[in-house]
């Protein structure tokens, strides 16, 4: 009895204990406060993707503002703290708060857009690097990211090499200068594609193009106060960021075919076509199994923020949506390659979260030597039926290695012919290699996004990863035949690196783009109607043969829509073809979708000063954007509009 007695009262003691603690704990946290608020810019718009540090009373806490700009952060203790809020393209902004015991204090930060004095900013000479100092502990709630680098008006040289900038890193409430002359990005040439006689060249001839990167980057120049290198601007790429009303394909057609006619917005005797093909979308849980092999760029030049952390976050995104059937693993290389996770299931998420918080930059860049490995670890655990992809995230840097670059890209052509596919994600400022990025995602039957913010990697590696990822239609060659009867002349806008000879067209041995699933391609022609003298220079006649005259053809037709693709996994391609009659509406009476691939094209050749943009104002972008917005659900179009205006503002370089 006295036994029982005793045991009764130990557990009465340890219930009393557990109790008084809960109280503890719970008195405490109750004792602890709130700073939350919203940032915005001087005109009131959300600036999503700001970020908040708060300092003091020992704290070193930093956060980012959501899609509304809102932000929070809790379990301060008592006392004075200050919350700076910064975002690139902007000034930062500061405050005090003091908090109090429970309380949740709620402030309002607005960021003045960062002003442009180029002249001014090239007088000043070169300031030394600093070393940064110490960072503070950070607790479990400090993210893994600090804050992008903000630009200090970079421009553009010849050879589309991107000028020497001041470049100031924010690392919580520290800043450090960066050296100018370590920026030494990259650009191919771009030269407009011209107007051409329909007499002389009836055919016009090119590849699909998905991808997305350009848009993105030149996004990048223009919020950090810059106009970008004009052969950063691929038209094509920027009309193709953006989601437009196409009709879902017929049941086992690869995508529909939409066209449209009207007056073009950039010469009152000319017209403007339309042509739209649009994949079937994919549901989630029709998704086949995902082998996916991410190839991580760790080397020194992916230290800064927007880089190798900015990789790190957008991984973490795709971790959640990973299902079991999936696998996923991560090879690494930095002066020497190495697999940082071998292939995984998508279940064991927490081994992979991991062996993504233990990646860090440093050394040299062996590019080569890791594609091999990602390739020979995709090939292991290749899913017949599934998505087999390896996915580069780098800055493009492949300076150190002893493969050439032949030899790399015919690697990547073959392990393409066996099922593996290669994506390119491009990352960070100063370094970006977007040539080599873009020819390599080209040759492996992938896409090539550039990742700019954690909005943007949401948009690749979630929202869109059916598009990214599962791939619907490969080898897409169009072909364009105009009647002469109606077209005089004609231009293509953008393509200008994906042109291919017109007897391509027909040779299932030249590869061309890939189109993933819900993915939409745009292509814009400038049409000379027939009557109507085409722009470029005069031809003599000629002296021993004479034009061949078009015989034949419907009269209402204006040209014919040639499509070539082939199956996946497929060696023979299969043919659409649609013509498109002359009729033409008033620019008022086309659709949204027309009137804004023409304002996003307009854009394009303002950024690039085409030749070819007649009297195009960047008042006339602008107006026929924000007539053309539409609904716009998700705000890219709202975006682009604010990136037009504040390009409107900025010197030329």
């Amino acid at each position: 009895m006295r036994r029982a007695n005793a045991v009764k009262l130990v557990e009465l003691f340890l219930i009393a204990v557990v109790v008084l603690l809960v109280r503890v704990v719970s008195s405490h946290a109750e004792s602890l406060g709130t700073i939350e608020g919203t940032i915005q810019s001087a005109n009131g718009a959300a600036l999503s993707g700001a970020h908040v540090a708060v300092t003091g009373k020992g704290v070193n806490r930093m956060t980012t503002a959501d899609g509304s700009g809102h932000f929070s952060i809790s379990g301060l203790p008592d006392g004075s703290y200050k919350v700076i809020a910064a975002h690139t393209g902007y000034t930062s902004a500061a405050t005090t708060v003091t908090v109090k015991a429970g309380a949740k204090m709620s402030i309002k930060l607005s960021l003045a857009a960062k002003p442009v004095d180029k002249e001014k900013d090239a007088k000043k000479p070169a300031e030394k690097t600093e070393k940064p100092k110490p960072e503070a502990k950070r607790d479990s709630n400090y993210p893994s990211a600090p804050p992008p680098p903000v630009m200090v008006a970079p421009s553009p040289i010849a050879g589309g090499a991107v000028a020497p900038a001041r470049r100031r890193v924010h690392n919580g409430p520290l800043t450090m200068e960066q050296d100018p002359s370590m920026n030494t990005e990259a650009y191919s040439r771009i030269d407009d594609n011209p107007f051409l006689r329909v007499a002389d060249k009836p055919l016009s001839t090119f590849s699909s193009d998905v991808d997305t990167a350009s848009y993105a980057n030149l996004r990048r120049f223009v919020r950090d106060g810059a106009l970008p290198p004009k052969d950063a601007v691929r038209i094509e790429e920027m009309i193709n960021y953006f989601r437009y009303e196409y009709p879902a394909p017929a049941k086992g057609q690869p995508f529909s075919i939409t066209t449209e006619v009207g007056p073009s917005p950039f010469n009152t005797k000319f017209q403007l076509v339309r042509i739209g093909l649009q994949a079937p979308e994919i549901n989630d849980d029709k998704v086949p199994a995902r082998n996916l092999v991410f190839l991580l760029d760790v080397s020194g030049s992916m230290m800064a923020a927007n880089k190798l952390p900015l990789v790190k976050r957008a991984m973490n995104l795709l971790v959640e949506n990973l299902r079991d059937n999936d696998r996923v693993a991560i090879a690494v290389y930095a002066g020497a390659s190495g697999l940082a996770l071998p292939s995984t299931s998508g279940k064991d998420k927490d081994t992979i979260r991991q062996a993504i918080a233990n990646l860090e930059a440093g050394g040299s860049t062996n590019g080569a030597a890791g594609i091999k490995l990602a390739y020979d670890v995709a090939q292991k655990h290749f899913i017949k039926g599934g998505i087999n992809r390896v996915i580069l995230a780098t800055d493009g840097d492949f300076n150190v290695g002893t493969t050439s670059e032949g030899d790399l890209t015919r690697l990547i052509e073959d392990k393409r012919e066996h099922g593996v596919f290669l994506s390119v994600l491009g990352f960070g400022m100063g370094n970006l290699k977007d040539s080599t990025m873009e020819k390599l995602a080209d040759r492996g039957n992938g896409n090539y996004a550039y990742i700019d913010s954690i909005e943007e990697a949401r948009k690749v590696l979630v929202k869109e990863a059916g598009a990214t990822l599962v791939t619907v239609a490969k080898d897409v060659k169009l072909q364009i035949e105009f009647n002469p009867a109606n077209v005089a002349g004609y231009r293509l806008i953008g393509y200008e690196n994906r042109l291919l000879r017109d007897e391509d067209f027909n040779d299932d041995k030249k590869d061309a783009g890939e189109i993933g699933a819900g993915h939409s391609v745009t292509a814009l022609y400038e049409i000379v109607p027939a009557g109507v003298e085409v722009p470029g220079g005069k031809v003599d006649q000629l002296k021993y043969q004479t034009k061949a005259q078009a015989t034949g053809g419907n009269v209402t037709e204006l040209m014919t829509v040639k499509v070539r693709y082939k199956a996946p996994d497929g060696k023979t391609s299969k043919l659409l073809s649609q013509p498109i009659n002359k009729d033409a509406k008033e620019l008022a009476k086309t659709s949204n979708d027309f009137r804004w691939a023409a304002a996003v094209a307009g854009f394009g050749m303002m950024l690039r000063e085409a030749k070819d943009r007649g009297n195009l104002s960047w008042a006339q972008v602008t107006s026929l954007a924000e007539g053309a917005k539409g609904a716009d659900a998700e705000g890219y179009r709202r975006q682009m509009i604010e990136l037009v205006k504040r390009a409107a503002r900025l010197p030329k370089s």
